[in-house]
């Protein structure tokens, strides 16, 4: 095989290994969005399901231990935002940013107050971390040309989580267009009044939804800190939520193209690492600063001039009042 075709494996293997915490982060937006609620506060509830996991692992060297507790940390501030603005009415703006700022400072308080090191956890342990998946055969299928470098390098030692966040692409795509409750979840976002009159509540479609966001931003925040990483450290998401919001917006809400755009841009980030230090032809080397904006600037770009006319669920951000 040539340089040229392992380096292209190499770095689709990066994408998929960056996008899966996108892809969650995105999916769970996508369930929270298309019931009406803003999703702003993606960003805090991974980071608090990156920091649960670490430190549950940690403490118990059981990883599912601490996927768990992630999960459950994520999903108890999505129920906190549901709380805001399904049953207070709440500015949804305004709750999400609150979750941001609220994780983002107690998050290293707590780790500092439990571990003394620094506003991060510790180093997990191997046994800690959440498990790579080998594949059988890869001596064998090694020397099959072409199959084998891509089953060897983009297949095989894959993490556990990757195949969780495929499997919730596909779910979520079946839940929300081929179910009576994905039927009933869209329409609660495009006409609320008529699901109520339906006899159907809207409040408890919006909790439901609330709840699988909460799950899918834990899991995403859980491969962090004990799949991608050996630990939490402060800031550790580096607005990632912020980015699986802007491949929903890319995506126009639906699950395929959101897929797609947090590919794109877990690409363009899998690029820029490999760019870092390397002189290019006639710009020579770009310093680091400028290649880690990659990701950040194609989103820009995208959203600002490429992404056409998105249309958004028609009840976005607006509190559902009951008629009496």
């Amino acid at each position: 095989m040539t340089d040229a075709f392992l380096m292209a494996l190499s770095i689709l293997d990066s994408t998929i290994r960056v996008a899966t915490p996108l892809v969650l982060a995105a999916f769970a937006g996508l369930f929270s969005e298309r019931s009406g609620i803003v999703a702003v506060g993606l960003e805090g509830m991974m980071l608090a399901g990156a920091f649960f996991a670490a430190a549950v692992a940690f403490q118990t060297g059981n990883p599912w231990l601490g996927l768990l507790a992630g999960i459950a940390a994520s999903t108890a501030l999505a129920l906190v935002h549901g709380y805001a603005c399904i049953t207070h009415n709440g500015n949804q703006v305004v709750s999400g940013m609150a979750i941001n700022i609220l994780v983002a400072g107690l998050a290293p308080t707590l780790a500092f107050a439990w571990f003394r090191a620094g506003g991060q956890t510790p180093m997990l342990p191997a046994g800690a971390r959440l498990p790579q998946v080998r594949l059988p055969a890869v001596e064998t299928v090694r020397e099959v040309p072409v199959i084998g470098p891509v089953y060897e390098i983009m297949l095989d030692d894959m993490n556990v989580v990757i195949y969780i966040a495929a499997v919730a692409v596909v779910g979520s795509a079946w839940v929300l267009y081929r179910t009576r409750f994905g039927l009933r979840l869209r329409a609660v976002g495009e006409n609320p009044a008529a699901v109520d009159t339906a006899g159907i509540s809207v409040a408890a479609l919006r909790y439901q939804a609330m709840a699988l966001c909460g799950v899918l931003t834990g899991i995403a925040g859980a491969f962090l800190s004990t799949g991608l990483g050996a630990g939490f450290v402060r800031d550790m998401t580096a607005g990632k939520g912020y980015l699986a919001l802007a491949a929903l917006i890319f995506g126009k809400w639906r699950p395929w193209p959101t897929l797609f755009a947090c590919l794109l841009f877990a690409f363009t980030d899998a690029v820029q690492i490999r760019l870092q230090g390397v002189p290019l032809p006639l710009v020579g080397v770009i310093p680091v600063q400028f290649i880690q904006m990659l990701p950040y600037v194609l989103t820009v770009l995208l959203l600002a001039g490429f992404v056409g006319k998105a249309v958004a669920p028609r009840v976005i951000g607006i509190p559902y009042v009951k008629e009496r």
